[in-house]
């Protein structure tokens, strides 16, 4: 029986139950990746555990998301996650060094492995031919301490690439068209491999890009062949030895295939205020802009920058236009240093800003009120900018610079001669922003600042569940409305007291209060609730607030997974029209002393009932039964 890349590299890491789609599976993970808005409520659940050491076969610790230091917290997080890892045996990434998903593939990435990331932009590793699940900061902490990771095992979409790219039409564009067709949620509980002639005229960064933003289709991952574009990739970066060639089966037959004719595209862009809202850009040309970003971790390799700096070459931005540039590592910013690339770009009116995420999640450049702001990032979600009222929309690199230079949204096809971007065969490499762990055992002392505070502890499921309808929400809920980022809020990431009086601010600024108040309750919400970002903090805090369970219309993957981690009911309406008959503040009251597949939601007030589903495995109801995942585990470990 064939098998697709994918299906070969789960089955090699299979630790629990068949490879049936829709069953759940245990995976043994090899790396792990935190970033510092994520990773420092994940340190604390590995500490908790009190295991002496990391037990993957690499672990790693980046500092790029919020690195402002305007008071204390952050840089004291930051002391934290580089004093725990030196303790723990991770290696750790300094404030600077660049953004988490770029220093990966750049330096750690390895065709055939296994990569879990308390973020959901983990994926990219795909590009070089591996499975990259993002995923909350508590699963993350388990993988650490040698548990697997437990998922449905998704089904293979395989997306079959023709044809070749026309000048000034660029990975962006594919992953903006393949977002059209399938939206933001065609992807759940899918992988998307891609495969066909095609392929081979994609680079390791222009794929990368392509499997980041597949998690923007709800995708369970996206993979690549290792092929030989991936050996060059690795011998430039002194990693040819670590390459191994790995494709599907001839002949593999996938669940469901789609094809894409590179040749067709044409630029694309994705309006306000979903990735999924793909038009095409000469049908938008002539509309005033106020700020381009180009940067994050889909849009910042070498190969996206150099492109940059040649479009840029001789030219002058709009007047009424700031630029900025968010190159995603150290190494790309060494490596435009050293052969003249970032003279150009800087003469060209650019602000190049610190390596790291900034801008994509609100931190830093913010645009100014109505503003319209073009960004190569991967989400526009509404406020997500740090500006309500912004009207965000995602381009490719290309887009970006020949808007910048007109100072309104212009097809890129109009700049000229498309540059030949050739990348040294030789580029500079420099680990010295990496720190890695003694070989010895000793333990180091962890320092904590005084925004680190304890993890709540949670009791066990009680038997009956009652309280008020707290908020009630639309269709595509992300983790960005339920716990906002940008400066203020993220310095909270390691104090849940505190973070939780955010939650659902720019949807309900009263939620936080009313729940308190109420003794806890539940949400109400529609399709895809909790698409975007893998933030556990959207769970962990409305647990803190006292919300005991959610019953939407669906959940996005890692949400729902997170849900669970820390004993939120996720509860889905068997009939969507039930939606309709559950109103604000309303009584519910739910029977739980038996976990069945279907539960009666009952309205109080209303003497209604409603049946609603609770899709979990008997491994999943135990951990919601236990009060989530952490007490699950250490009573497994006390247990060994």
């Amino acid at each position: 029986m064939t098998k697709s890349l994918a299906e070969k590299i789960i089955s090699s890491h299979m630790t629990e139950d068949e490879m049936c789609s829709g069953n759940q599976i245990g995976m043994s993970i090899d790396h792990t990746l935190t970033q510092d808005s994520t990773g420092t409520l994940a340190y604390l659940e590995f500490e908790s555990l009190s295991l002496p050491k990391v037990k993957t076969k690499l672990s790693l610790s980046f500092v790029d998301h919020n690195m402002l230091q305007n008071n204390f917290r952050n840089a004291d997080d930051h002391k934290y996650l580089q004093t725990v890892a030196a303790n723990y045996g991770i290696i750790f990434s300094k404030p600077g060094n660049g953004i988490c998903h770029q220093l990966y593939l750049e330096r750690f990435a390895l065709p055939g492995f296994t990569l879990l990331g308390s973020d959901s932009h983990t994926p990219m590793a795909g590009g070089i031919g591996m499975i990259g699940i993002g995923a909350g900061g508590l699963d993350v902490a388990a993988a650490m301490s040698g548990e697997p990771f437990f998922l449905e095992m998704p089904s293979i979409m395989g997306i079959k690439l023709t044809g070749k790219l026309s000048p000034f039409v660029s990975a962006k564009d594919v992953i903006l068209t393949i977002l059209k067709r399938l939206t933001v949620k065609g992807g759940l509980n899918k992988i998307l491999e891609y495969y066909g002639p095609s392929v081979r005229t994609l680079s390791v960064p222009e794929r990368s890009t392509i499997t980041n933003m597949g998690t923007e289709t709800g995708a369970t991952t996206s993979i690549f062949p290792s092929d030989k574009v991936t050996k060059t990739f690795l011998k430039k970066q002194g990693r040819e030895k670590q390459w191994q060639e790995l494709s599907s089966d001839k002949n593999h037959t996938y669940n469901e295939t789609i094809k894409i004719n590179l040749s067709e595209i044409q630029p694309q862009i994705a309006l306000p205020h979903s990735p999924d809202k793909v038009e095409a850009v000469k049908d938008l040309e002539g509309l005033k802009i106020d700020q381009v970003c180009i940067g994050s971790c889909t849009n910042s390799s070498l190969r996206d920058l150099k492109l940059v700096a040649n479009l840029l070459k001789g030219k002058k931005i709009s007047d009424h236009v700031s630029l900025t540039i968010s190159p995603g590592s150290r190494q790309v910013l060494e490596n435009l240093a050293s052969n003249g690339d970032l003279l150009d770009i800087i003469k060209s009116g650019a602000r190049i800003i610190e390596n790291g995420c900034g801008p994509c999640i609100g931190i830093g450049q913010a645009p100014t009120t109505d503003a319209v702001s073009l960004r190569t990032f991967n989400r526009n979600f509404k406020g997500r900018s740090g500006t309500q009222s912004a009207q965000i929309y995602l381009v490719s690199p290309e887009t970006a610079v020949a808007s910048a230079i007109s100072g309104e949204i212009t097809d890129p096809r109009k700049l000229g001669i498309y540059p030949n971007i050739v990348e040294p065969e030789k580029i500079v490499i420099n680990d010295n922003m990496f720190i890695f762990p003694s070989k010895n055992n000793v333990s180091k002392k962890v320092i904590r600042g005084p925004n680190i505070q304890p993890l709540p502890d949670f009791q066990p499921l009680p038997e009956f569940i009652e309280g008020e309808v707290l908020l009630k929400t639309d269709n595509n809920i992300s983790t960005d409305d339920i716990l906002p980022g940008g400066s203020e809020i993220m310095s909270l990431r390691s104090n849940i007291p505190e973070i939780s009086k955010f939650v659902f601010q720019y949807l309900d600024s009263t939620f936080s209060k009313r729940a308190l108040e109420a003794g806890g309750g539940f949400i109400i919400g529609g399709e895809n609730y909790g698409q975007g970002s893998s933030r556990e903090h959207a769970a962990l805090a409305p647990k803190y607030l006292g919300v005991k369970a959610i019953i939407a219309k669906s959940f996005a993957r890692i949400h729902l997974a997170n849900l669970i981690n820390f004993g939120i009911l996720p509860l889905t309406f068997i009939n969507k029209k039930d939606y309709d008959r559950i109103n604000l503040g309303e009584i519910i009251k739910i029977d739980l002393q038996t976990l069945r597949e279907k539960l009666t939601l009952e309205l109080v007030d209303k003497k209604i009932r409603i049946q609603v589903a609770l899709n979990l495995s008997n491994r999943e109801k135990e951990i919601i039964k236990s009060g989530g995942k952490l007490p699950a585990i250490r009573a497994k470990l006390a247990h060994n």
